[in-house]
């Protein structure tokens, strides 16, 4: 089966390239795997935020953001946890690509670069998952994982959304555009490694467009919708 990966609707603009049609091949054709996959993203994208509200205890602020966001993301791992049981499926470890990681490595130790590198992190993890949910939205042929899929893309594009507000609020807007050019970059690279076996195929493995002339990250204020607010 040949499938292609167009689209403006799944193209998301905190992204330097979109994915590669071979990662959407063997995503669809794993749809078990990736589902399993899917329940560790959601946990791992809650802990992360609630890692942040940790990080800063005093900033009232941001945990006053932080926390629905990391209900939502709960929430979302209860949806599919659901999904995998009563289709029969054991939620199970699964070794992980080395996106996370690699990204991870990418944020300064010193404050205040620190919590803007993590603000944008998150956020570029967030855009790709989005990306990437879009992708098997539109090509999945199961209804039950086409609903799902369709139904998370706007929490998802609000969550890249919010980690974009936050580290525009606290920094400006140029420094944030220049750092997010620099991630966005970073991981092109880090998903531009050897692409996974079928087997091996999570939501963050390998699997790039090589050949797609990259576009400005600057364009990521582009994505967000300006009638959203942070919380207050």
């Amino acid at each position: 089966m040949t499938v292609t990966a167009p689209s403006e609707f799944t193209r998301v603009k905190w992204l330097a390239r979109p994915s590669s049609d071979s990662w959407l091949e063997k995503a669809l054709s794993h749809p078990d795997l990736l589902l399993i996959d899917h329940a560790h993203c959601e946990r791992k994208a809650a802990g992360a935020a609630l890692q942040l509200m940790f990080r800063y205890p005093s900033d009232t602020e941001l945990a006053a953001v932080l926390s629905p966001l990391i209900q939502e993301e709960l929430q979302h791992f209860d949806r599919v946890l659901a999904l995998l049981q009563r289709r029969g499926i054991s939620l199970r470890a699964l070794p992980a690509p080395p996106y996370g990681a690699s990204l991870a490595q990418e944020i300064r130790r010193q404050e205040p670069e620190r919590m803007l590198d993590s603000f944008l992190v998150a956020g570029l993890i967030e855009a790709r998952s989005h990306e990437r949910m879009g992708l098997l939205a539109s090509h999945t042929p199961d209804p039950e994982l086409c609903e799902l899929y369709s139904d998370l893309l706007a929490s998802e594009a609000r969550h890249f959304g919010l980690y974009w507000l936050l580290s525009e609020q606290r920094f400006g807007r140029p420094l944030t555009v220049a750092r997010l050019e620099h991630l966005a970059d970073r991981e092109t690279q880090i998903l531009s490694g050897t692409p996974a076996s079928s087997v091996e195929i999570r939501f963050h493995s390998a699997g790039i467009q090589e050949d797609f002339k990259p576009g400005r990250a600057s364009q990521a204020a582009g994505q967000v919708d300006t009638n959203w607010q942070l919380p207050t």
